[in-house]
């Protein structure tokens, strides 16, 4: 399936365009004020997807982290923590890997993409919250072609088409 994406200023403009569409027989949908929101689309929120992605990422590297660290104080036999006695020295050694797994967890499991957004969901997303409006056309490559023709008379701000993988 592919997708073609344009970002225009006002809610005329993105129904003049629907009904345009609509008259050579292309179907779309309208996102913004009044029409459907992102989420109803299934527009991909990057920061939840990011903080799905660290939890898991945390289920599995923070005990990992705690054996880790047990093991390395084991295996070492340091005494860093005096006041806390052999076994303490093994437990703080793990508590210490397990917030190595988390901090881990966080980086790699797209705690980057929490911080910086990820992808063109979040630019899109960005734009509804504007006030513009989202002309969205799923379909064939020689519907989509067909669409950027009549979408591109209508001056958008951004004209994006994509080939969904799979």
């Amino acid at each position: 399936m592919n997708y073609l994406v344009a970002v225009l200023p006002d809610r005329i403009q993105a129904e003049a365009a629907s009904v345009a569409l609509e008259k050579k027989e292309i179907n779309s949908t309208i996102l913004g004020k009044g029409y459907k929101s992102a989420d109803e689309f299934g527009l991909i929120d990057p920061k939840e997807q990011a903080k799905k992605q660290a939890r898991l990422m945390a289920f599995w590297l923070v005990p990992f982290g705690f054996f880790a660290g047990t093991t390395f104080s084991v295996i070492t036999g340091l005494d860093t923590f005096a006041w806390a006695g052999e076994i303490g020295n093994h437990v703080v050694g793990g508590l210490l890997g397990a917030a190595s797994g988390a901090m881990g967890s966080i980086v790699a499991g797209g705690g980057v993409g929490l911080i910086s957004g990820g992808g063109d969901a979040l630019p899109y997303r960005n734009r509804l919250n504007a006030g513009k409006y989202l002309v969205i056309v799923q379909g064939s490559e020689s519907m989509i072609k067909s669409a950027t023709g009549i979408l591109r008379q209508f001056e958008p701000e951004n004209l994006q088409g994509y080939a969904a993988e799979g």
